[in-house]
């Protein structure tokens, strides 16, 4: 008899983990569900509302305001190379067309050291307005591949009076000076992260 009672024992407690493991399924399956509907709730209470996204502004510039854009360039352009040319001519002997030296007999009616300094000064100039071209003419290219004005940090537009003063800026002027994004590049970076 005690073999009959062990099997008893055994299908009793074989039917118990059966309860047990179905209990626990179905308290899986519901925190499972939970989680679901949290998760939702989370997703909604975090996206930003549709006014915030319709803050952030459209993502390029129009054609004439490109246009506006290439036009103020080209005249800053022009007016840079022409300031480059006078200072290529200051930093050169009109009649060997050679750049001037120490040497040169100009360097004997004044000191060297001034003379020099000058000489150091005018090729800063030329320098500046050359690295200045350079960056005039990226945003030429900015331009024709319809990307100007787009903030490099966030992808948002840089406000017209900040390109309008600064053509080759690629950021606003928050960051520029800060390092940070201004609220609308936040807002904009923190929905990229999200994958929105």
């Amino acid at each position: 008899m005690a073999k009959k009672g062990s099997k008893t024992v055994v299908k009793n407690t074989v039917q118990i983990m059966k309860e047990k493991a179905a209990a626990r399924a179905k308290q899986l399956k519901k925190a499972k569900a939970n989680l679901k509907k949290a998760a939702i709730a989370r997703k909604a209470k975090t996206a930003p509302p549709k006014a915030d996204l319709a803050a952030l502004g459209p993502k390029a510039y129009p054609a004439e305001d490109l246009r506006h854009f290439k036009e103020l360039i080209l005249a800053k352009r022009r007016e840079t190379l022409e300031e480059l040319d006078t200072l290529k001519e200051s930093m050169m002997d009109v009649t060997t067309g050679e750049y001037i030296s120490e040497s040169s007999n100009y360097s004997l009616h004044m000191e060297q050291g001034t003379d020099a300094m000058e000489r150091e000064k005018t090729f800063l100039f030329a320098s500046r307005g050359s690295k200045f071209v350079n960056q005039l003419d990226d945003a030429l290219a900015r331009i024709e591949a319809k990307s100007y004005g787009v903030c490099k940090v966030c992808g948002l537009l840089v406000p017209k009076q900040r390109l309008e003063a600064v053509p080759t800026a690629q950021t606003c002027a928050e960051y520029k000076n800060t390092g940070v994004p201004c609220e609308r590049g936040r807002l904009a970076l923190a929905r990229k992260r999200k994958g929105k």
